[in-house]
């Protein structure tokens, strides 16, 4: 009896493995095609072309999401594509952009969730930048405040449901750069964008998301320092007072603040020291000179 068990165990371990190794080689076709449309994509263009091939590229990706196993592959090829996956490897979120002429972006993105079978489940990230009237909005997947992620900060407490914190680049227009702290959360199985936890000013309103817009000629330093447990960025002003609220003219001050990670609400810290470095990740951010170029680093 032992010996049919451990037949049978070593059959099913060998078939897994050669099955697993057939899905990489598929994956892996579907990853050199792709990379070809991404960089297709962000070649010198006009708009209509670069769209077009970003939806070539959608339809293939979709179809390569759609195999078996393909949560676990990391399309590590696809330096254009931020693909973030948190500890309790509970869902990825996949972003990117399309750079259009006028100096604006298009966001794209889904959610992916595994599922016991292999089978695709998704949630598309609708990019509703241009039509959200309130920006401080709770959202759904359907309309999403576009951006695209480069860090996911889990934050849980015991017996409380996890959201989790995202880091975001979200260029905006010829003049200015946007970046976000963005809060996601699953409500009934359904992804909700923003929370209501961020105190910006003392006895103030809390907000569901911070933004921060800047010119675009300038830097701007959005981490999470893994030391001491805090979001951490660059204070922003403007260059004159009689420029304030024209963002175009905002840049930094040379000092930090911070929002420390804890459950529940997350209060603003002035003027704290940078501890760390920048991560890996932030490295991969900066904004792009032209279409051609890669969006890779948070500290622009």
């Amino acid at each position: 009896m032992l010996l049919v068990v451990i037949v049978c165990c070593a059959f099913k371990s060998d078939a897994q493995h050669t099955y697993n190794n057939v899905n990489s080689s598929q994956l892996n076709k579907y990853q050199d095609s792709l990379l070809i449309l991404s960089e297709e994509t962000f070649a010198p263009q006009e708009d209509f072309s670069r769209l077009e091939k970003n939806a070539a590229f959608i339809k293939k990706f979709i179809t390569a999401l759609k195999i078996t196993g393909s949560f676990d592959y990391g399309f590590d090829s696809l330096k254009r594509i931020s693909i973030l996956k948190p500890s309790d490897n509970s869902f990825r979120i996949i972003t990117w952009f399309v750079p259009l002429n006028d100096g604006t972006y298009r966001y794209y993105g889904t959610i992916q969730i595994p599922t016991s079978d292999g089978a695709l489940k998704l949630f598309p990230l609708n990019d509703a930048t241009n039509t959200i009237n309130n920006p401080n909005a709770l959202t759904t997947h359907k309309e999403w405040f576009g951006a695209r992620y480069y860090e996911i900060i889990p934050v849980s407490a015991k017996g409380k449901q996890p959201y989790y914190v995202l880091l975001g680049w979200k260029g905006n227009t010829l003049k200015t750069s946007k970046k976000v702290i963005e809060v996601l959360s699953f409500e009934k199985n359904e992804p909700v964008f923003g929370k209501n936890i961020f105190e910006t000013e003392k006895n103030k309103p809390l907000k569901n998301r911070v933004i921060f817009e800047y010119s675009k000629q300038n830097a701007m330093t959005l981490i999470w320092d893994k030391k001491v447990n805090m979001i951490v960025f660059d204070h922003l002003v403007p260059y004159e007072p009689k420029m304030t609220g024209n963002f175009e003219f905002y840049g930094s001050d040379l000092t930090f603040d911070a929002y420390p990670i804890v459950w529940g609400k997350l209060s603003l810290s002035e003027n704290v020291a940078l501890k760390n470095e920048a991560t890996a990740n932030e490295d991969l951010y900066k904004a792009p000179k032209k279409a051609s170029e890669v969006i890779v680093n948070p500290r622009q």
